[in-house]
């Protein structure tokens, strides 16, 4: 079963992509740089959520809601996507955030129901998708394992139109 386009954003919505070296897919194992990139996705998603989950409470404007909203319906379905793919590769994953995420995310709610807030989540969220479709992108052109190459062209799409929801401190929901 291959990934959903959903799952591989998610999983490269925060992520520098590694390479994959030839020997560990000739073993049919996961190399380390694959494992590292099954937790940073992982930790990727869950900080996603996170930060969609605090705009229910401390945005100020309805955009800004509603796509923390999309943000965590998306995210939580690449996440399921991503444990599963990670339990077939034998990758513990985390329970949450990096430290840096979390920081990111507690600076953000010290300015919770004012526009200051609205406007620093939206920058936060603008520039991970920014550095997410360079990853992807250096995938694509790049990637040694076909497989990561076909789920990150797949998940091309989903962020971009993430980033377009957020891009330049304005809000745009998907339709």
């Amino acid at each position: 079963m291959r990934p959903s386009r959903f799952a591989i954003a998610a999983a490269v919505a925060t992520v520098a992509m590694g390479t994959f070296t030839p020997a560990a897919l000739a073993a049919g194992q996961a190399g380390n740089d694959d494992q590292k990139f099954v937790v940073t996705v992982h930790q990727g998603n869950l900080a996603e959520i996170a930060a969609g989950t605090d705009t229910r409470t401390n945005a100020d404007m309805t955009c800004v809601k509603d796509v923390g909203a999309t943000l965590v319906k998306d995210h939580t379905k690449l996440d399921a996507d991503l444990k599963a793919l990670a339990r077939k590769l034998d990758v513990t994953l985390p329970d949450k955030p990096t430290a840096a995420q979390r920081r990111q995310l507690e600076e953000i709610q010290g300015k919770a129901g004012t526009p200051a807030y609205d406007t620093a989540w939206l920058k936060a969220q603008s520039d991970a998708h920014q550095a997410t479709l360079k990853a992807i992108d250096g995938e694509i052109a790049n990637g040694s394992d076909a497989r990561v190459v076909a789920a990150a062209k797949q998940a091309r799409p989903v962020v971009a139109e993430h980033l377009d929801m957020v891009r330049d401190g304005t809000c745009h929901v998907m339709g």
